[in-house]
C-alpha cells in the first residue's frame, strides 16, 4: 500500500461548490488594454511569417511579448497551484479572429503561463475538442472525440487549458470540483475506502501507445509526496484496461470507485458553469476534476462545438510522487506516424 495522508487538506483548494459559487473571485475579465496587448503580439506573430500547427509552432514566447499582461499571466499560474487551482478569464473576442488567430493567441498565452506537452501519439500540442462522430464506447477512442457526457476525470499534465471558440446547440456544460474537498470526505467519512484509492489501478492508455509498448500504464488514484496530495482518475479508463489485462476490479475497488464517484457529483460539492465563445477555463489537474454533459451540435459544421485544449507543465508546479511523473511527461509522437 502507497503512504496516505491522515491530516486533513487545510489549503485553499479544498474548496466546495457550494460556499464558492456566488463568488465570482475566480473569473478574470479581459480589459481593452489586455486585449490591445494580445492582438499587438499576434500581429507581431503574423509580421515575422511565423506560423503555428497543431503538432509545431514555430514562435517562442519572445515573438508573443506581452509586456504587461505577462504579469497577470503570473497571478493565474500562482493561483492554479497555490490557490484554488482554477480561474476562468472572459472577454477575448474570438469572433474578431480566424481559427488560425485564435490559436496563435491561445498558444501564445500558455507560453507566458508554461510549457505545452503532447496530448495525444500524433505529437499535437493543441488540441481540438470536437465531436468527430466516434463511439466513446470504443476503447480505443478517448472522450474529447466524442459529443458523449465524460464523466469526472483529470488530464495528463500539470494544467489544462480550454479555450471556447464555439458552443454546441444544446448541453456541453461544463463541471468541475475539487479533488483535494473530496479527498477531506473520504479522509472523514470512508478511510479504508481512501486506502483503496491510494493504491495502484491499471489505465488504458485508449490506443495510444507506440507498437510493442503496454496498452495500459498504473497509477494510483490519490499520491502523497513531500505534503501535497495528487490526484489522477478517469474512471472509463479503469475500467476498459480490464479488458487489454484479463485483471478484473475487486468488489472492495468498485466500492472505493463507486464512493468516490456519488461525492465527485454532490450538489454541494461540485462548481457549474457554462463556456462562451471567448472563455478560457485553466485547472490544475492534480486538484481538480473536470466533467462534461452530453451535447448535440448545429447542422451547419462551421457552427459545430469547438474547444482549443492545451495541455501545460508549470514552472511553479508541485513535487509529485514518482509513480506519476509520467504526467509531464506528455504522449509519445508514434513511430509510424
Amino acid at each position: 500500500m502507497k503512504s496516505i495522508r491522515t491530516e486533513k487538506i487545510n489549503h485553499p483548494s479544498a474548496w466546495k461548490g457550494s460556499v464558492i459559487k456566488n463568488d465570482d473571485s475566480w473569473i478574470y475579465r479581459l480589459t481593452l488594454e489586455d486585449i490591445q496587448e494580445i492582438e499587438d503580439a499576434l500581429g507581431n506573430v503574423r509580421m515575422k511569417g511565423l506560423s503555428l500547427t497543431d503538432t509545431n509552432c514555430e514562435f517562442t514566447i519572445e515573438d508573443f511579448p506581452l509586456p504587461n499582461f505577462s504579469a497577470t499571466i503570473e497571478k493565474f499560474a500562482n493561483e492554479i497551484e497555490g490557490g484554488r487551482g482554477f480561474l476562468l478569464i472572459k472577454g477575448l473576442p474570438v469572433d474578431k479572429y480566424s481559427e488560425e488567430e485564435s490559436s496563435v493567441i491561445f498558444y501564445g498565452l500558455g507560453l507566458h503561463m508554461g510549457t505545452p506537452i503532447t496530448q495525444n501519439s500524433e505529437g499535437h500540442l493543441l488540441g481540438h475538442v470536437k465531436s468527430q462522430g466516434l463511439n466513446i464506447d470504443n476503447a480505443n477512442v478517448r472522450g474529447y472525440q466524442t459529443n458523449s457526457h465524460l464523466p469526472f476525470h483529470t488530464d495528463l499534465s500539470d494544467v489544462v487549458g480550454l479555450l471556447c471558440l464555439n458552443k454546441a446547440k444544446s448541453g456541453g456544460h461544463s463541471t468541475i470540483v475539487s479533488s483535494m474537498a473530496v479527498y477531506n470526505e473520504m479522509l472523514e467519512k470512508y478511510p479504508e475506502y481512501l486506502g483503496v484509492l491510494c493504491n495502484d489501478f491499471y489505465f488504458d492508455k485508449r490506443g495510444e501507445e507506440n507498437p510493442g509498448e503496454s496498452p495500459v500504464r498504473t497509477s494510483p488514484i490519490f499520491s502523497s509526496h513531500e505534503g501535497f496530495v495528487s490526484s489522477l482518475y478517469v474512471r472509463g479508463y479503469i475500467e476498459s484496461a480490464q479488458l487489454k489485462t484479463n485483471k478484473l476490479l475487486s468488489k472492495i475497488e468498485i466500492e472505493a470507485l463507486d464512493i468516490l464517484d456519488s461525492l465527485l457529483v454532490r450538489e454541494d460539492m461540485r462548481l457549474d458553469m457554462d463556456l462562451e465563445p471567448g472563455d478560457i477555463q485553466l485547472i490544475n489537474n492534480f486538484t481538480i476534476l473536470h466533467s462534461r454533459t452530453e451535447y448535440v451540435d448545429y447542422t451547419e459544421p462551421k457552427l459545430w462545438r469547438h474547444l482549443l485544449r492545451l495541455w501545460l507543465n508549470l514552472p511553479n508546479a508541485r513535487p509529485i510522487s514518482p509513480s506519476i511523473e509520467f504526467i509531464r511527461e506528455g504522449f509519445k509522437p508514434r513511430i509510424n506516424a
